[in-house]
């Protein structure tokens, strides 16, 4: 029974948010594995949106996804699981925010592996390679020095490309807050920059598969210890 339910998981069409919950919460490690792929890109987006800090980023996310794991069954439908989640990483955010609060200026803002998983085309010559990576990291910089509450604003709309509703409901926010919130982080990116850059917004953070596979990996040694 058990196998067949574990099979079910991996299936089309995807698992319904409270269906899902309630394979986790009966310790289906299949269905968590699901639930952590799904959403890992776009929460580590928001923590490190947050946080400012790759590894850190990384930590957190972690760090939720053991909670989520021992504690899903609180986990009523009330919003959706991706909303949910969301409100638990920027919860720990916070959290990790205030304590770290006596370490000014301890975290770069960037650590270095920005940019090291960009999946760009392997026919691009070295140096367009070398200048959109360059691009990304300066972007990313502007990104990181915009005050935090339009930080996570852009992170969610112009990156993750949610909705104004979405974004409202994940932050808890009126959606003309969300609005003037975007246009003033976009507004004040566009200002920062000397010139037209050519990247995506969406390349963003990348979240290559490595990644992906590392935090997966991570939670479940950590849940099997």
């Amino acid at each position: 029974m058990e196998h067949t339910a574990q099979t079910s998981v991996a299936a089309t069409p995807p698992l319904a948010d409270l269906t899902l919950a309630r394979l986790i919460a009966d310790g289906d490690r299949e269905a968590f594995d699901l639930l952590m792929r799904r959403n890992n890109r776009r929460l580590y987006r928001l923590a490190r949106a947050a946080l400012r800090n790759d590894a850190e980023a990384e930590e957190a996310l972690q760090e939720v996804y053991i909670a989520v794991y021992r504690g899903i069954a609180r986990f009523r439908g009330e919003s959706t699981l991706a909303t949910w989640l969301s409100r638990l990483v920027l919860n720990e955010c916070a959290e990790r925010l205030r304590k770290g609060a006596r370490r000014q200026n301890a975290a770069p803002m960037m650590d270095g592996d920005g940019v090291d998983e960009a999946h760009d085309d392997e026919h691009d010559r070295p140096e367009q390679l070398l200048m959109r990576a360059e691009m990304r990291a300066l972007l990313e910089r502007k990104l990181d020095a915009l005050p935090k509450d339009f930080r996570i604003v852009f992170m969610l709309r112009s990156v993750e490309e949610l909705s104004v509703e979405e974004t409202a409901d994940v932050l808890g926010l009126d959606p003309s807050t969300v609005r003037t919130r975007h246009f003033r982080a976009r507004r004040l990116l566009r200002d920062s920059l000397a010139c037209e850059i050519g990247i995506d917004e969406s390349d963003l953070f990348d979240f290559a598969g490595a990644r992906c596979d590392r935090i997966v990996s991570t939670v479940n040694t950590r849940l099997d210890a």
